[in-house]
């Protein structure tokens, strides 16, 4: 179980097609360079690792059979190689493209942060119950759901506490709206950010999304615990807020 050393990382380029039934098809922006920087590795179909990936509802699992990875999750997966000590002392993960893996026998593996790492890997799933920014082609559930949502979009608040979840949305988003009541009917403490009347939340979404390599053309966007959900989808919210306590 040997990695090869293919050379320093560069900025890691990566593309996930994003579609969901309330969303629109877009490139992700390119991820960053890590810090500090480490080399690209090789990993070999014939190799002993462990590959986490993300399923269906947002959780992650780890398997040493790669093959059993579904299609649509097997382009950003963490791999690790047991035998493997250059990762040691770094918050830095490595990530391998399971598809390339299978077809061709080897691939690259690239190291990232575990949180951009996890919110790529969620990405390239079918984004949540969500709103194009530019208020146009909402699916029709979605659009009726924010019809007045301007009129009582402060009606929900937070409930008392310490913010474990930031929501990045709008007055008129119905899937934020929703978000806003599953969280206060949970009792979880969330900031509620409206992106098109604040301009500093604005800012810090774009930085954020620019430093996890995703776009930020519909709403809402949800931080939770520093990992970004593209839209509203309870499993997957819960799959990574765990206990919210």
């Amino acid at each position: 179980m040997v990695f090869a050393t293919r050379g320093l990382a560069l900025a890691t380029l990566f593309f996930i097609a994003l579609s969901g039934p309330f969303g629109c098809r877009r490139s992700t922006p390119a991820l960053p360079a890590v810090d500090p920087p480490l080399g690209d590795l090789q990993v070999l179909k014939d190799g002993r690792y462990l590959f986490t990936y993300v399923e269906q509802n947002g959780a992650f699992a780890t398997t040493d059979k790669p093959e059993i990875i579904a299609p649509e999750a097997q382009k950003m997966v963490r791999v690790i190689d047991p035998a493997q000590t250059k990762l040691k002392g770094s918050t830095n993960i490595y990530t391998t493209d399971v598809n390339e893996l299978l077809r061709s026998g080897k691939a690259a593996a690239r190291p990232m942060s575990r949180e951009a790492f996890e919110t790529a890997a969620i990405a390239q799933l079918p984004a949540g119950a969500s709103s194009p920014r530019a208020g146009q082609g909402a699916h029709p559930a979605i659009a009726s759901a924010a019809h007045g949502a301007a009129v009582d979009a402060g009606a929900v608040t937070s409930p008392p506490g310490k913010a474990v979840v930031t929501i990045y949305g709008t007055s008129w988003c119905g899937a934020c709206r929703a978000a806003r009541a599953y969280f206060a009917e949970r009792k979880i403490p969330f900031a509620d950010k409206d992106v098109e009347q604040d301009s500093a939340a604005a800012s810090e979404l774009a930085e954020k999304a620019a430093k996890m390599g995703i776009p930020t053309d519909r709403v809402p966007i949800l931080d939770v615990r520093g990992r970004l959900l593209l839209g509203f989808d309870p499993a997957r919210v819960e799959a990574l807020l765990g206990d919210p306590t």
